[in-house]
């Protein structure tokens, strides 16, 4: 009986261990410690400052009367140094997480921002999301650094050939907003007493072009600021408790946002109620006393002084940091000043690696690489599919076809900051062939050569794609083996090099590049069955699009991406993907290039006019009746079809401060399963100030079976009714009659219904 025991008690002991060892990125409570209270893992030691039965901002303050002026300014930077006699440790505040892990070795590689947009799924996004933050605390451990991380990005994709719309989700506020907060959450976790990470959300405000990005100035009103570029900021601030916010390069109505008291005091402080650190972009910042007052906490590499951005260069000639110094020690500046920033600094480190209750973490699991391949399969949007070309039919199918170096080429790597190691990276061809296996042969032709570098800031691909022939051998090859293809599958699109969907630098055209669009068309004059897949973060010119039946947006989906893409082709799993964009036939046809006017984009002598106010993508085709999308935002095709019911509300009245009920039936009438994002949307019908014919206000993904109904329900409240009065400086929800429209896109409206507000 004994033995039995001991042995049970062998099993217990070891069974914890294991648990401990696990994936815990739900874990809020499992142990970090040894029995000393102390954790050393890789080297990482905890540091125990201060009574521990103490909060933590009486623990702060302690330190704080302790420090010495030098002391407290060498907190300012990135990367700070430790202070031994406090038992203070180093702490860096910057690395990358926009779908993954940077700067940290091989890591699982998620699908990029603009992906997880198009699944409209707040639940999945915050899944990912944790999943970064529980690689993040294991690669914390192993490299010794901060987890303060600089993502989401929630900038607004104004216009399609910015450089960086990969890295948002989209060009809507309140779908940006929701899905900003999961992603925050996400990052954060749910433990009232510390965070996985820290978020950083970016870049406040309205930077929305790569284009002389340093020194420009966007004209905004009031108005338009907040009933646009501010919504996902405000979101993340009061629902999410983001801990950190980045201030963008661009002025705004002549102010860096680095140095404005009314947005980084008046606007995020006091009206929003934001408790955490403001740091600068790179090189964000260009006057100490508007560093030192103006709300700022942090300053990130900014070369002063002719500095480059060499190892050589000394964060002594930076704003905050010598001549902050000076000021404090000569008296102009108080040293309440300084004080107060490094309190939100501390803040930070308390609440994560001097935490003593924090989880472990992994990286490279199968939980990870599953939950990548599943938010990518989400994501892909099926942008048209005539006479039902796709799915592939294995079963009458011999030969497929893959053309385009994008079959073929590390899209993990590149970008700027979207730029990641990955573990592995399934390409699109290898991912249909290890999918379509003996059921028939999968051929290749290259088609063109786009940019063959494959290396970014240290990370090299392991793909050569150096080519030797010319571009007329490449279209001949491919055209001769589409003949004899029962599919051709083009997988084209953009890249993650300079001046495509890439850090730094706008695109140079609407085109796609590298010619593609002639091997599209020889192509689909090859192969009726000519199937484009677009790997891309933007929109592009389709002039082929009537030559094709079926086009696929498959996004950048990270290390599972041919995997998800060969689930979708073949039918394994049904699209359900929508686009957070509208994809429009000619640049022309875009809010800021309709005016013809430089002064809008790119802008003239440094200042830019936001002269598309708040209509911006749907809302400006709803404005302009002769201009039509492609495809339109919410736009996404299925497999099987949707039929909707009658929307019904709960009352015909409501009053002030009241909120209404909306219901709505959803059938899945194909003969396979599926999802759909329905999608509501509300317009005033008579507004005192310029309105948009509609917004979108609500959401929700349903999964049905064939023949499956499920009533949808949403809630109006006034918040969504509301806009901004610049003359009052207030929400206003003006009575009047509203109109509630649902649909499966903001242009296939599927019921309507009114209603009045008193």
């Amino acid at each position: 009986m004994q033995a039995r025991w001991h042995l049970l008690v062998v099993v217990f002991i070891l069974a914890n261990i294991s648990l401990k060892a696990q994936d815990n990125g739900g874990c809020n409570d499992c142990p970090a410690f040894n029995a000393s209270g102390k954790i050393e893992v890789r080297g990482v030691k905890e540091r125990i400052i201060g009574d521990l039965s103490q909060p933590i901002s009486v623990r702060i303050e302690n330190i704080i009367r302790q420090m010495t002026l030098e002391e407290k300014v060498a907190q300012l930077s990135n990367e700070s140094d430790s202070i031994p006699r406090l038992n203070l440790p180093s702490y860096n505040y910057w690395n990358e997480c926009l779908h993954g892990v940077a700067r940290a070795g091989e890591v699982t590689v998620f699908p990029q921002a603009i992906n997880l947009a198009s699944t409209w799924d707040t639940l999945l996004v915050k899944r990912i999301a944790s999943a970064i933050s529980t690689e993040a605390r294991l690669k914390y451990l192993d490299i010794g650094k901060g987890l303060t991380y600089w993502a989401p990005t929630i900038n607004m994709a104004r216009d399609p050939r910015w450089g960086r719309n990969e890295e948002t989700y989209g060009e809507d506020p309140y779908l940006t907003s929701r899905l900003g907060v999961a992603f925050v959450k996400g990052l954060q976790g749910d433990h009232p007493n510390y965070l996985k990470t820290v978020a950083t959300v970016k870049h406040f405000v309205a930077n929305n072009q790569e284009n002389d990005r340093f020194s420009s100035s966007s004209q905004i009103p009031t108005k338009q600021l907040y009933e646009y570029y501010f919504p996902a900021y405000e979101a993340c601030v009061k629902e999410a408790n983001v801990q950190s916010i980045m201030t963008a390069y661009n002025a705004f109505n002549g102010i860096p946002p680095s140095g404005s008291t009314w947005l980084l005091e008046d606007v995020l402080r006091k009206e929003w109620g934001f408790d955490g650190v403001v740091v600068s972009d790179w090189g964000g910042v260009f006057n100490t006393m508007e560093a030192a007052y103006n709300g700022l906490d942090m300053e990130f590499g900014t070369w002063t002084d002719g500095l480059t951005n060499g190892k050589g260069d000394a964060y002594s000639n930076y704003y905050l940091a010598q001549p902050f110094l000076d000021l404090l020690k000569n008296g102009t500046i108080p040293e309440s000043v300084v004080d107060g920033k490094v309190r939100n600094i501390l803040r930070l480190m308390f609440r994560t690696t001097m935490n003593r209750n924090r989880p472990y973490g992994s990286f490279k699991t199968p939980a990870h690489a599953s939950a990548a391949r599943k938010i990518a399969e989400e994501g892909i949007v099926l942008l048209q599919n005539k006479n039902n070309v796709l799915p592939i039919r294995l079963s009458e199918t011999k030969r497929i076809l893959v053309v385009g170096e994008n079959a073929i080429k590390m899209m993990t790597v590149g970008g700027g900051s979207s730029s990641l190691k990955a573990q592995y990276e399934i390409s699109p061809l290898d991912g249909l062939k290890a999918r379509v296996g003996d059921a028939a042969e999968v051929m290749y032709a290259r088609g063109y050569v786009g940019n063959i570098d494959g290396s970014y800031n240290g990370v090299v691909s392991k793909v050569n794609l150096a080519e030797s022939r010319s571009a007329d051998e490449l279209l001949d090859e491919a055209v001769n083996k589409a003949k004899s293809a029962d599919y051709v599958v083009f997988v084209g699109g953009l890249n993650k090099n300079s001046h495509q969907d890439c850090e730094g630098g706008d695109r140079t055209s609407y085109g796609l590049p590298y010619g593609q669009d002639r091997v599209i068309e020889a192509l689909s004059q090859a192969n009726p069955r000519t199937i484009v897949v677009l790997i891309s973060g933007n929109s592009v010119a389709m002039p082929w699009i009537d030559q094709v039946p079926a086009i696929v947006e498959g996004w950048y989906c990270g290390s599972e991406a041919g995997n998800a893409l060969a689930s979708i082709l073949v039918g394994d799993v049904n699209p359900s993907g929508k686009l957070p964009f509208s994809m429009y036939a000619k640049l022309e046809d875009y809010h800021a290039h309709s005016f013809n006017d430089s002064i809008v984009y790119p802008g003239l002598n440094h200042q830019q006019i936001y002269k598309d106010d708040i209509f911006v993508g749907y809302r400006w085709s709803d404005l302009h009746k002769k201009i039509r999308p492609m495809f339109s935002f919410g736009h996404g095709l299925s497999y099987t079809t949707f039929e909707y019911g009658k929307a019904e509300i709960d009352k015909k009245v409501v009053q002030q401060g009241e909120s209404l009920w909306v219901r709505i039936p959803v059938t899945n009438t194909g003969n396979r399963s599926g999802a759909e994002i329905v999608q509501l949307y509300v317009s005033d019908l008579k507004s005192s100030l310029p309105r948009p014919k509609k917004e979108l206000k609500g959401f929700k993904k349903v999964d049905l079976q064939p023949g499956e109904s499920q009533i949808v329900e949403f809630e109006i409240d006034e918040s969504k009714l509301s806009y901004f009065d610049d003359k009052k400086y207030a929400w206003v929800a003006e009575p009047g009659k509203f109109e509630i429209l649902i649909g499966s896109s903001s242009s296939d409206i599927r019921s309507k219904v009114a209603f009045e507000l008193e």
